[in-house]
């Protein structure tokens, strides 16, 4: 039975760590199968996880191959036997929608010209861009039941509860993403029909107020002013169409849920994926978390799972992946642990120009990042590239193949079409081997939080239908876009990662604030924030909870009616708002901190005034106006910087000890460039993950509560290397204390640790005699304890095992 409880994925109520690989069966040769799966297999991956196209497999409506009986390469039950024979998992993702560069999506075309009227309308009724269909058509629905019911019955087969071994299957893909992109919010008559009766049912008697002439003068004329929205309601359908569209987005997730259901898809985990990376960068993620979190959290036995297309790991992006990790737990239910489903692997030469091509430790540190957070599943996508087939039916559309990427597909992978392992295999495989050598450790651990907060309020991401026309719905989102990450990630994240907070986040809008675990909440504010989140922090500070606010001063409501209560209980009001330019070189002066911070330039600073209680902290340089304050509220406090500054770690730092954040790790290397994380269970068993985000070897003391680690002895970490160092971590016949080396591989009878810097320290605890390989190094025993040093020289660039020998 799989199950998801306390944030692990359990097989058998053992937790368990799985490493996916995309392999698209029906991009290969089918006597290729097996050689691509010993590949996978050499990656240290325990899994398979590949898309099953409905355009492939029902080219027409009465063409049906799930067998390979029209093309070998079809063969869908064929491929998951091979995979069941070779002892992998599996998870399963049919559709309907695949995306995967596909035609359509992955939809057969003679769905599309079946349910025309299923085709979106846009604003001022225009045509789409993209190629989506309303999810909540009947038409639509009708044929995806009937995909279903071919595809679901051989997947029933094979589930682990009936002794195969899929273990998970994913519903659509990346839902609501094309109608974000392309702005087209499926504004068919069906979906307009039905959002006029989500708003009667919500608004009830207010609806005509609120929407003043658009729902008393029939459906033709109701439907018209809906795509075509007047500014005196504008704000409110901005609103109202993002709530409905998140309803109508888990209703349809249900449905395919129940779709499954009925046809025996039980008792494994029903998985969501979450779009909107872009641009090497995690600014639009929350985008997707917006619009699906109501359809993984609707009830229990859903997984969610990122899309991360990130470009190298490196000082520009690190905090984007730890933010969007910490916003997917926010609004998690308990039991919902962390995936990654198309976690974006391979050498990033997606246009066959070298251009953006990544470093091969670029997979290996995004890996241990996630993992460190608790991600439970990795689909390593694209593990393995392919070709795109010619289909039977002419398309006249050029080429008459399945996708649009030409004749080979996944060229960028870490294997190629042609199955040669190309420069970022090694590496990765390395980095999987590391965590699998510790994964029923890693499975059952959570990350080890300090008791500060990143704020994730998701209706700030609620941004992707505009009316292009609507110049109040312009000004209210380009305003909440302009705060809700940018230099909050840039400026304050980067500052707490790099100073060593471990924080997590809560999602301020839906959930309350645990001040038992959280002391300091970091807040990025836009002008407009909802009435109830602005009462929700004062109550926070005046419980003994402290705020710092970054951005702007909330003024407004999300609707954009006036609403200060926070502004209010402060005592700050807001004055002026300046601009860098060309011709002004806007600067603000620190003040009333323990010392004179070097003044800065800004692109932009909002200014306020208040009264004595008030006690400034920056100015601008011209017109002395306040820009960044203290005020107390209740038993706690809010620091305002209502400006963008440079990340300077030691004014941060200042600010920080103000808000009495208190960090548990920290080092002594003179700069910065290390993220640090620790993660343990209830037995103790702890591991400390490290992660050097420059290209050069780092050497320093790691401390804990001020106190030094590994007695003293100084960790060295190689250039865009990680490491994960055990703490008092369990093996069979031993317990080890701790060590400033990377466990490799262990087994019952021993265990290897790697050796990749100057000088590392192994301290074990067995009753056991041990043996130590290579030869030449020997071990201090005290009692039982044995202090093994090993470095490159002594080692000749052999791993240290040690072996406990029967006493």
């Amino acid at each position: 039975m799989i199950e998801l409880k306390e944030k692990k994925i359990l097989i058998e109520g053992k937790p368990v760590i799985l490493m996916c690989g995309e392999v698209h069966y029906y991009r290969l040769d089918k006597n290729d199968w097996q050689a691509r799966i010993d590949q996978l297999k050499l990656s240290g991956c325990n899994a398979v996880a590949t898309y099953i196209p409905w355009l492939c497999h029902q080219p027409e409506q009465h063409i049906i191959d799930i067998d390979g009986s029209t093309r070998p390469e079809l063969d869908i039950i064929g491929f998951l036997d091979l995979c069941q024979k070779n002892d992998l998992y599996i998870f399963v993702r049919p559709g309907p929608f695949i995306m995967a560069e596909m035609k359509n999506e992955g939809i057969p075309h003679w769905v599309y010209s079946g349910c025309l009227e299923a085709i979106p309308v846009g604003w001022d009724g225009q045509d789409p861009t993209t190629k989506t269909l309303d999810y909540l058509n009947p038409g639509f629905l009708e044929a995806t039941r009937a995909w279903y019911k071919i595809i679901l019955p051989p997947i029933k087969e094979r589930l682990y509860s009936n002794g195969g071994n899929v273990i998970a299957i994913q519903l659509d893909n990346e839902v609501g993403m094309l109608s974000w992109v392309s702005n087209t919010p499926d504004l068919t008559d069906h979906l307009l029909d039905d959002l006029s009766s989500w708003l009667l049912s919500y608004y009830d008697t207010k609806l005509d107020e609120r929407y003043p002439g658009v729902f008393n003068r029939g459906e033709k004329i109701r439907n018209t002013q809906l795509r075509s929205p007047t500014e005196d309601y504008a704000p409110q359908f901005l609103k109202d169409l993002g709530y409905y569209m998140r309803d109508r987005f888990a209703r349809y997730i249900h449905i395919l849920r129940t779709y499954c259901e009925e046809e025996g898809i039980l008792d494994i985990p029903f998985v969501v994926n979450i779009h909107g990376t872009g641009g090497g960068r995690g600014f639009t993620f929350p985008i997707g978390i917006s619009q699906l979190y109501e359809s993984y959290t609707q009830d229990e036995g859903y997984l969610s799972g990122s899309d991360i297309y990130f470009g190298d790991f490196n000082m520009d992006m690190f905090q984007d992946l730890y933010l969007i990790n910490g916003f997917m737990d926010a609004v998690h239910l308990p039991d919902q642990p962390l995936t990654s489903v198309e976690f974006n692997c391979g050498d990033g030469n997606f246009g066959s120009t070298f251009g953006g091509r990544k470093d091969p430790s670029s997979v290996d540190l995004k890996m241990r990042m996630c993992v460190a957070q608790g991600n439970r599943l990795i689909n390593y996508y694209l593990l393995t590239g392919g070709y795109n087939y010619r289909m039977d039916q002419k398309l006249n559309d050029g080429n008459d193949r399945i996708a649009f990427t030409g004749e080979r597909h996944g060229f960028a992978a870490p294997i190629s079409p042609e199955g040669e392992l190309n420069f970022t295999f090694p590496r990765m495989a390395e980095s999987i081997s590391r965590v699998m050598a510790v994964s029923d450790k890693l499975a059952g651990m959570n990350e080890e939080k300090d008791a500060v907060a990143f704020a994730f309020i998701p209706d700030y991401y609620m941004t992707e239908s505009r009316y292009p026309k609507s110049g109040k719905m312009k000004e209210i989102l380009e305003n909440i876009e302009q705060n809700r990450n940018g230099s909050s990630w840039e400026v304050v994240a980067r500052a707490m990662l790099l100073k060593g907070f471990k924080f997590g986040s809560v999602d301020l809008q839906n959930q309350p604030i645990n001040l038992a675990k959280i002391k300091t909440l970091v807040v990025p504010s836009a002008r407009y924030l909802h009435k109830h989140i602005q009462e929700k922090l004062i109550q926070f500070m005046n419980n003994g909870g402290n705020v710092l606010l970054y951005g702007e001063l909330p003024q407004f409501d999300m609707e954009g009616n006036p609403c200060s209560v926070l502004a209010d209980e402060a005592g700050v009001r807001y004055k002026n708002t300046y601009r860098d330019s060309s011709e002004y070189y806007l600067s603000l002066e620190s003040e009333n901190l323990s010392r004179r911070y070097p003044e800065v330039r800004t692109h932009i600073a909002h200014t306020v005034e208040g009264g004595d209680s008030l006690t400034p902290l920056l100015r601008t340089y011209d017109t002395k106006e306040i820009s960044g304050f203290e005020s107390k509220i209740g038993r706690g406090k809010l620091i305002g910087l209502l400006t963008h500054y440079s990340c300077d770690l030691t004014f941060f730092g200042e600010i920080f000890d103000r808000l009495e954040m208190k960090r548990s790790l920290a080092h002594d290397y003179q700069h910065h460039g290390i993220f640090m994380t620790s993660v343990g269970n209830e037995d103790r068993e702890r591991f400390i993950h490290i992660l050097n985000l420059d290209g050069l070897e780092k050497e320093f003391h790691l401390f804990e509560n001020e106190v030094k680690l590994f007695e003293g002895h100084k960790v060295a970490l190689p250039a865009k290397r990680g490491l994960m160092l055990p703490v008092n971590v369990k093996l069979e016949k031993a317990i080890i204390r701790y060590a400033t080396a990377e466990i490799k591989e262990r087994a019952c009878d021993h265990v290897t640790f790697a050796i990749q810097a100057e000088e590392q320290i192994i301290v074990i605890d067995t009753e056991h005699e041990i043996t130590i390989e290579p030869s030449s190094l020997k071990a201090v025993k005290k009692g039982n304890m044995y202090s093994i040093t090993a470095n490159l020289y002594d080692c000749r660039g052999e791993d240290v095992t040690i072996r406990f020998n029967e006493s």
